[in-house]
């Protein structure tokens, strides 16, 4: 990797907290970006144990663009350079069949998952273009972008991931000519909090073993393993793409049925 800095919204837990040890152990500074204060400034420490030469945890809300840019611009002021990458991997999930759910879920949904994916990239990439440098926005979308899950209840999340993919595409033709690559990387179920957010304590063993069973590779990942895709995307073997979509998803959307 040839980042000078490498931002991570989400980077306190789940595959943000992943990416987050796998830049610092590539020898690159990051900035781990996340609501939970105390949780980001773990994760960078965690960073700098792995061989990163410095490291900030930061609070921010992705939601709100005064707290992405602020953050952006602390980030910018502690390492002495713009950043070159990003691993947008802030999300939440909450689920309800489309008649039943409150509209503020809805919008929170909406808010965290694609705005603020939308404020992240759009902080970078003002950022990269003040400086001249070219880079790598990696955004979090998911098989939801693409197919309905045999779950159902997952309406606020699949439009979110949706926008997102299109966001990618959107984003990678717009700054391709800056040197800018744009990507979104596909994870499956991912052993992570996010995944068992809406899913009852009680539940979870049960839930754990229809995954398991329904997806191909007959597991879940752990969370390094779209967080590796993630880094391939950010550093120069991935040099010629843009505008793409890194599935790792074990084989889900491969699958053409499931429950049957």
């Amino acid at each position: 990797m040839a980042q000078r800095m490498v931002v991570v919204t989400g980077g306190a837990s789940g595959i943000g907290r992943a990416a987050v040890r796998l830049v610092g152990a590539a020898g690159v500074p990051v900035a781990v970006l996340d609501t939970d204060a105390a949780a980001a400034r773990a994760a960078a420490e965690e960073a700098v144990a792995a061989g990163a030469p410095d490291a900030a945890g930061l609070r921010c809300d992705v939601t709100d663009e005064g707290s992405v840019q602020g953050a952006v611009d602390a980030a910018r002021e502690r390492f002495g350079a713009p950043p070159t990458g990003l691993v947008a991997a802030a999300g939440v999930d909450i689920g309800g069949p489309a008649h039943l759910l409150p509209v503020a879920d809805w919008r929170r949904v909406l808010e965290v998952n694609l705005t603020g994916a939308y404020l992240a990239a759009r902080c970078v990439v003002a950022a990269l273009l003040d400086s001249g440098a070219g880079g790598s926005l990696v955004l979090c979308s998911s098989p939801a972008a693409s197919v309905a899950f045999a779950a159902g209840g997952t309406g606020a999340y699949a439009a979110s991931k949706g926008g997102v993919s299109a966001l990618v595409r959107a984003l990678a033709v717009d700054y391709a000519a800056a040197g800018i690559r744009v990507n979104a990387i596909v994870p499956g179920p991912t052993e992570t909090a996010l995944m068992w957010a809406s899913v009852p304590e009680a539940e979870r063993g049960a839930m754990r073993a229809t995954l398991c069973a329904e997806v191909p590779m007959g597991r879940l990942a752990d969370p390094e393993e779209p967080a590796r895709a993630a880094l391939w995307l950010l550093g120069p073997d991935s040099s010629y793409v843009t505008g793409s979509h890194l599935v790792c998803d074990g084989g889900v959307l491969a699958k053409g049925s499931v429950s049957v």
